[in-house]
Parts: structure tokens; C-alpha cells; sequence
């Protein structure tokens, strides 16, 4: 009799996977992801799903909103736009953090949650989960 899987267990599998995906990159970039690192990482197709493109542009952003990910196109193959605040522009050191937090959806698609956010980034740079929390937390309320 096979078994059947629930909502619950899917969920939680991807959060397993995004977060086992975090550690292939904290791997692969090494401790100190920093912009140089994040523009290689955005092209290696290993972790990035789809072609991405960070831009400086708050436009795409509702109030408040430190990043975004946006489709190019009706595919995904098109790419994807990932928007950060400008206020960031000054803080490159602290984007791949805003950066990661937003990969999930290029990878993932809208099966992606705030939980497979955290658990994604939080593996990328080596960190406790509940650390990464604090610094997107953090860098949100700069927005202020």
C-alpha cells in the first residue's frame, strides 16, 4: 500500500531542499558570500534555476519592501529581475542577504514561503537560521 503524501510533508520537503541547496552554496562560495561572489552565484545554474539580474530600483517595490523577484517574460527561462531598494546601493556587503532571501522564488516558484526563505539563505551564508531572520529583519527596518 503506497503511502500518501500530505500538504504538510511537501512543504516541509522543500524546505528541507532549499535549505540543503544553502549548503551547496555556502560550500561552493565559501563563508564571506559577498557581491563579487553573488554575481557568480547568479550564473551558476547548480543553485539559480533561471537567468537573474539584480537591479537598484525601487519601482516594483510595495512601501517598505526591501527586494522583490519579478519574471522577464511569461516563462521562466525568460529570467528574472530581482529589484533591491536603492538604499541598499551603498551596502553591496549586505546584499546577497536580500539577494538569497528572493532566490526562492526564482527557484521555486509561488510553492516558495518565508520559511524556505530563511532556511535557504540562512545555509547560503553559513548562518543559524534565527540569525539570518535578525539581519533581514534588520535591514528592513532601515527602510523606515
Amino acid at each position: 500500500m503506497a503511502t500518501q503524501l500530505t500538504a504538510e510533508d511537501a512543504r516541509s520537503s522543500l524546505t528541507e531542499h532549499a535549505a540543503s541547496k544553502g549548503v551547496e552554496i555556502h560550500e561552493a562560495y565559501g563563508p564571506n558570500l559577498g557581491w563579487n561572489e553573488l554575481l557568480s552565484l547568479l550564473k551558476d545554474r547548480r543553485f539559480v534555476r533561471y537567468p537573474c539580474a539584480v537591479k537598484f530600483d525601487e519601482a516594483d517595490l510595495e512601501p517598505g519592501e526591501f527586494g522583490h523577484a519579478s519574471p522577464v517574460g511569461d516563462r521562466p527561462d525568460a529570467g528574472f529581475v530581482i529589484s533591491i531598494h536603492p538604499f541598499f546601493l551603498t551596502q553591496l556587503d549586505r546584499v546577497p542577504a536580500l539577494v538569497l532571501y528572493q532566490l526562492v522564488l526564482v527557484n521555486y516558484g509561488d510553492f516558495a514561503s518565508p520559511d524556505d526563505a530563511e532556511a535557504f539563505g540562512a545555509a547560503a551564508l553559513g548562518l543559524p537560521r534565527e540569525a539570518y531572520y535578525e539581519q533581514i529583519c534588520d535591514l528592513s527596518d532601515q527602510l523606515e
